[in-house]
């Protein structure tokens, strides 16, 4: 029976589908933010929130706030995802740095007002 749930969990996992998206994590607290781009939004977002919680975040100011303000102080959203397009000609890395750069002028997030987080994430 273990085994078949195991297949089974395989199975899905392989047929989840990931999307291309635009993210923020916001500190409530002091208004910080990053805003990046990912391949894989979600899964990127959850791997920001895995490594705060265990203290293994790169990113060094992020780490420190998220330990001084608590978890609770923090938001993670995705803004916008990469429309799927059928025309060969269509560039989704280029689509998604577009998007990044659209949300990098809504929300602060440079300097003192951010994170300063890499333009996107690894795949």
């Amino acid at each position: 029976m273990m085994i078949t749930n195991k297949k089974t969990l395989k199975l899905q996992y392989l047929k989840t589908t990931t999307r291309a998206g635009v993210y923020a994590i916001r500190n409530q607290v002091t208004g910080r933010a990053m805003v990046a781009g990912s391949t894989n939004v979600h899964g990127t977002l959850s791997r920001h929130r895995f490594e705060l919680r265990y203290q293994q975040h790169r990113n060094v100011r992020l780490a420190q706030d998220w330990i001084e303000h608590g978890e609770t102080n923090f938001l993670f959203e995705v803004l916008d995802m990469v429309k799927p397009n059928e025309d060969p000609a269509f560039n989704a890395a280029q689509e998604l740095e577009m998007l990044v750069n659209l949300w990098r002028l809504e929300i602060p997030c440079l300097g003192e007002l951010g994170y300063d987080g890499p333009r996107s994430e690894p795949r």
